[in-house]
């Protein structure tokens, strides 16, 4: 079996795994952690690479760290996110875990809408990945900067990429610069944008409004400018998502997408 055939039937017995299948429903059902995989950092660590399946088709849900969102030991808060979007979102953050983490586990357990769900991660052999290049083509996940001549960031998000300031109420603008290496798989979406752009509420107090959460990215100038409003003062932390023409998750490859986390400082008008 090629190397590919094998990674998609190993990432469909892990998505089984992990997220048993339930009837749609609009609203009540439960939100359940992703445990995508590890990988190794550069300096001995290793990072845990997680996502989440909402099961509802149209209920968000603000879920504060704590009683019911919680990452153990260590926790409760791990950087997991408090605002869950619908359906499948991919590597939202990373865990990271020590050069000595070996057999151990941490686990995320989630309670909403009155049903628990816990999802424990680790080590084991079977669920590393290359969430920073694709080995069968050698692709590569977009790059996001949050300034022109500022730092770049690729792949799976790690720590805060940037910080702004805003009001209650009144627009902030976000520019971000986004691109790619532009290697295609001729078997998906030929005529696709190379690079899209999504915009999201991770963290905060309050409701966060977007002028447009998918910006059209410039072909000449790579940039994405949209607009969030803020409903109250307060810590937020936005989630800056770029895919490449392998869509969201990576078609379930566990590469080649970019998530970044974004501070805003929101201050009373």
């Amino acid at each position: 079996m090629a190397p590919r055939a094998v990674a998609a039937a190993l990432a469909i017995l892990i998505s089984s795994a992990q997220l048993p299948l339930d009837a749609p429903h609009d609203s009540g059902q439960s939100v359940t952690a992703a445990y995508e995989g590890w990988y190794a950092n550069p300096d001995g660590t290793f990072s845990l690479l997680v996502g989440y399946f909402n099961r509802n088709l149209k209920q968000t849900l603000d879920i504060p760290i704590g009683p019911d969102n919680h990452i153990d030991p260590g926790g409760p808060d791990r950087g997991q996110p408090t605002h869950f979007l619908t359906r499948r979102q991919w590597g939202v953050f990373t865990v990271q875990v020590p050069r000595d983490f070996g057999s151990q586990k941490i686990t995320w357990t989630l309670t909403a809408n009155g049903k628990t769900t816990a999802i424990p991660m680790g080590l084991n052999s079977l669920w590393e990945i290359s969430p920073m290049k694709d080995p069968a083509q050698g692709n590569t996940p977009p790059v996001l900067k949050f300034a022109a001549a500022g730092p770049a960031f690729q792949g799976p998000p790690r720590g805060i990429a940037a910080t702004f300031s805003a009001r209650v109420g009144q627009p902030m603008t976000l520019t971000l610069w986004a691109s790619d290496d532009g290697i295609v798989d001729p078997d998906r979406r030929a005529g696709a944008s190379p690079v899209t752009v999504f915009w999201s509420k991770y963290r905060g107090p309050g409701d966060v409004t977007f002028e447009n959460a998918r910006p059209a990215v410039d072909k000449a100038t790579s940039e994405a400018i949209t607009k969030a409003t803020f409903a109250g003062a307060g810590e937020y932390v936005l989630r800056a998502q770029a895919n490449d023409v392998s869509g969201e998750g990576g078609g379930g490859f566990q590469c080649c997408w970019t998530n970044a986390h974004v501070g805003v400082t929101v201050h009373l008008p």
